[in-house]
This record gives C-alpha cells, structure tokens and sequence, in this order.
C-alpha cells in the first residue's frame, strides 16, 4: 500500500536501534513503531512483521540492498543526520524507497566545531590547558605558538550549506576562502578544479564532503604535501576522506603543521598514530552533538514520515531519491 491507496491509520515503522528522544516521542503518537533492539528475539519479530514494514527511522544502520530485500512494502527511509553513506540510495531508488536526510538543521553547529577546531589546533589551546593543569605554569610561561589565524588562506573541500556557513565565519577571522567542489557554485570564493592546487595556494584545508566509495581517501599523501608545513587540516565531514595513514606520517615528518579532526576512518577506533601526536586536536565526533541541535534533527526524522503518509511527499529528499519522488507524483 501507497500513499495514493487508502492511507493506514497508523503505519508500521521499523527502528532498528535506539536513537534521539525527539524520534522516538515524535514517532509515538501517529506511528506504530518496532523497537527491535529491545525484541528479546529480533530475527523471530522480523520474520513475523517484514511484510507490514512500511517505513524505517534509521541513525547509523547499515541499509544496502539485503536490508531493503526484506521489506517488500517499504515506502521510505528517514536517515538522522546529513551524511547518508552508509545507506545504498541508489538500490532503494531501485526499489521505490525515498530515502531522506536531516540537512539544514546542524549547519550552524557542525560549522562552529570546524573553527573552534581551528583556533584549538593554531593556537595549541588544549596542549595549553594540559600545559596548565599539570602545574607547568609555575616553571615557566607556555611556549609562544607558531602558528596564528591572522593572514591566512582556507580552502573548503565541500562548498555545500556547511561549507558556506564555515567559508562566511573564516571570513569574520580575516581569512580568505576558497572552494573546490566536483562543480562551481555561483559564490564569490575562488573556485579551483583541482584539489591539489587548492591545497598548494591556501594554508587550512577543512573538508566539509560526504564520505562513501566515490571521496575515499581523497586528502591523499599528494594533497598534503601541497599543503605544506604551515598547513593546517580540518576535518568535520567523514573520516574516510582522508588516508588516515599517510596523515599520521604528514604530522609527524611536519609536512604539514597540525590536524584538528571531528571524525575517523573506523570511529569510534583512532589511529594510534594520531593519539601519539601533540599536534592533532582530536575530538570524538561531536560536531552536531548539542541536546538543541540533535532534537531538530530527530523532529525532521520524523516530519518526513509524517509528510510522507500524510501527503506523499518528503520534507528533506536526498539527491538520489529527488527522480522518484517526482514520478510519484511528489
């Protein structure tokens, strides 16, 4: 059943695994909803209630082509978070799902995170606060860092509504931006083809793209020799744009200065190269993770299931579902 047949009184959503209170409130009223982490026997459940399954809430589940396999009346996916790599899109366009993501709402924090990495890792703020708190201060001043903010060249790799939130508060700091994109935007930045002469002609580089097959370790060894050893590295996107390898041996030959990183190649394990290093600021993916920020995004989780059964139409489509949800008449 579709939305264009009788509409169902309360559809049967499946969550997977726990997630934001915002979802799991949100859905409670108009929705029956499968809490299978709590199933004593989640295999049995399935195997009883795959075929009601109209629609799943999803934050970090794995949703390829076997996942979907097993819910033949599946209409949509409601992903928490903008990234969506661990989702196969293009298989649940295949299969009539929409997927959708939470895009819009964790701009502002996620861009926040990238330049409070930034003045973290040019200014040495946590080594000074370590400095301090073992009561070095009492022997003699923190040393004078020899990086600063003031003059400097950003280059964005990923000039999306991130990218642009970041790119206007650099430009409040006095630095100059730059943008490599697979495409130009109409902006006023600098637009460069090639990511290595991006990296060459600045000295940060904060990568804001969506990870998956098609950026995997695309901050090469090549790229980071680029950027130089006043170079400084910010990653708010996905760890697996970078070689995580080759930027443990940038760091420590110095051939770049610092790296400030929200996230990992296999979080929430790090490179144990990155933990040895003083001039990494590592934080444990936080980059949304304020109580305001992450309850609207649970809240648009749930207004696309909302929308979707109420009306036929998403709230917030990703680019690989935008065809289906025109031929549906969306």
């Amino acid at each position: 059943m579709n939305f264009r047949e009788k509409r169902m009184s309360r559809p049967l959503v499946l969550m997977p695994g726990p997630m934001n209170r915002s979802v799991q409130e949100g859905l409670a009223e108009g929705f029956e909803v499968i809490r299978l982490w709590e199933a004593e026997n989640p295999d049995a459940l399935l195997a009883e209630r795959a075929r009601d399954i109209v629609g799943a809430a999803v934050g970090g589940t794995t949703v390829d082509a076997a996942f979907l396999d097993q819910f033949p009346k599946l209409q949509i996916v409601s992903s928490f978070g903008v990234g969506y790599d661990k989702i196969d899109a293009t298989a649940a366009a295949e299969r009539g799902v929409v997927v959708t993501n939470t895009p819009g709402v964790l701009d502002d924090e996620v861009a926040d995170t990238a330049l409070g990495l930034l003045l973290m890792t040019a200014r040495e703020l946590p080594q000074a606060e370590r400095y301090l708190r073992a009561g070095k201060w009492h022997e003699r001043p923190y040393p004078l860092t020899p990086a600063t903010l003031k003059g400097r060249r950003m280059g964005i790799l990923g000039l999306g509504r991130i990218g642009e939130a970041i790119a206007h508060r650099a430009a409040a700091f006095g630095i100059s931006v730059a943008y490599h994109n697979r495409r130009r935007k109409d902006v006023d930045f600098p637009y460069y083809e090639s990511l290595v002469e991006l990296a060459r002609d600045v000295d940060i580089l904060t990568i804001v793209i969506p990870g998956g097959d098609g950026t995997r370790q695309l901050v090469n060894a090549e790229v980071l020799a680029a950027l130089g050893p006043d170079g400084i590295l910010i990653n708010v996107a996905r760890g697996t744009v970078v070689d995580e390898a080759a930027l443990v041996d940038a760091l420590r030959s110095r051939t770049i200065l610092a790296a400030g990183l929200d996230v990992f190649e296999h979080e929430p394990d790090v490179h144990p190269g990155l933990l040895e290093l003083d001039n990494a600021v590592l934080l444990p993916h936080v980059g949304s993770a304020s109580v305001p920020t992450r309850d609207a995004m649970g809240r648009l989780v749930v207004e696309n299931l909302v929308s979707w059964f109420g009306t036929g139409v998403p709230v917030t489509p990703v680019q690989e579902s935008a065809d289906l949800v025109r031929r549906l008449g969306g």
